[in-house]
């Protein structure tokens, strides 16, 4: 099923799919920072993939990517992307650093990738309950380099079958201004061939 198939109807199932799916990632971050987090899913975009770092401030953007692939019956990518800024106040707040920059040692990458790994296995964890399917996360891999990069390495697979790419952007956000303030997109990334898996209402979706 090509991304140019999906509806408005089965877009807004995904959507809403997504944003349950979210809500349980979003306690999950929340326990580990120790504070309350929002999660949203403001739209889903199918976009031309040369497009995607425009989504993220520009190619040039430093940014912090966490990347997972989606295994079991389904596949694709998830993608958990922070301008460099917002990894910087989240890491401070996890590890109680002061520094006044973004430091990326042995200690921050295994940090953010743990973000990652969390986020990711809610999400899936929640979405498999609801769609009756397995859906888990593999071992996280992380960069840090201008989006144009970061992103370049996840979508070059989607470019052997498709010239575009689903978004299903969310938006991070701390419960006031005197909390943590993170700025970043949630971004899944459905295989193609398995999408029509993440399109259907949770009811009909039975093996």
């Amino acid at each position: 099923m090509p991304f140019r198939a999906l509806n408005n109807v089965q877009m807004d199932i995904l959507k809403e799919i997504s944003n349950i799916g979210m809500s349980h990632a979003a306690t999950a971050l929340s326990r580990m920072i120790g504070h309350p987090v929002q999660l949203r899913v403001p739209h889903i975009t199918v976009t031309e993939i040369s497009q995607v770092p425009d989504y993220l401030g520009g190619a040039e953007k430093m940014t912090v990517g966490i990347t997972l692939q989606i295994l079991g019956d389904a596949r694709g990518n998830i993608m958990l992307l922070f301008p460099q800024e917002s990894a910087h106040r989240l890491l401070c707040e996890l590890l109680g650093s002061q520094s006044k920059a973004l430091i990326m040692n042995e200690e921050t990458i295994s940090t953010l990738k743990e973000v990652g790994n969390i986020l990711a296995s809610a999400y899936l964890s929640a979405l498999g309950n609801m769609l009756h399917k397995t859906l888990r996360p593999s071992v996280p891999l992380l960069a840090y380099d201008m989006a144009r990069a970061v992103v370049d390495y996840v979508l070059i697979d989607l470019c052997k079958s498709s010239d575009l790419a689903m978004l299903v952007e969310t938006d991070f956000t701390g419960e006031s201004a005197s909390k943590l303030a993170i700025k970043g997109h949630f971004f899944l990334l459905p295989d193609p061939s398995t999408l029509e898996i993440f399109s259907m209402r949770p009811e009909d979706n039975h093996d």
